[in-house]
């Protein structure tokens, strides 16, 4: 038997409108990512007895939704997965990103003064100009600086 691919429309990937990140209180990390990052709140929706949709947005990104994901049990998480998960997060040792601004020097200035804990002020590196940075959480990211 032989098999023939006909294109019949675009089936490939074309981008991700959604990535979660663990956090460890949602209200917490909505009061960060929105009143320190400056991000938007996409969706604030319950879902059943104790759960919660929560997305955020960057401003200038508003298709891609960052889920604040409650680590708990129940649906997601065993008791015991749970426990770990949330053990790995309170030590920074489970999640990072990289996010992208236009002036990392003055957007440290700014996190910095709104309280964002840096664990690198910017510096020059091989692959850019960065700064890392943790959220309430516990999770790390890079701040670099959009190439001119």
């Amino acid at each position: 038997m032989i098999f023939v691919h006909t294109k019949q429309g675009n089936t490939m990937i074309t981008k991700m409108n959604h990535v979660s990140i663990f956090v460890l209180n949602q209200d917490s990390a909505l009061d960060f990512y929105v009143n320190k990052l400056g991000f938007k709140v996409h969706t604030d929706a319950a879902m059943g007895p104790g759960a919660r949709w929560l997305t955020v947005t960057p401003p200038e990104q508003p298709d891609l939704e960052i889920t604040l994901m409650a680590i708990s049990e129940g649906m997601m998480f065993k008791k015991e997965a749970a426990e770990q998960m949330l053990e790995l997060v309170k030590k920074g040792t489970f999640g990072f990103g990289v996010f992208q601004c236009n002036d990392l020097l003055a957007t440290y200035e700014e996190l910095k003064a709104k309280g964002v804990v840096f664990t690198k002020p910017p510096k020059k590196e091989f692959y850019g100009f960065e700064a890392l940075f943790k959220d309430d959480s516990g999770n790390w990211f890079s701040l670099g600086e959009k190439s001119k």
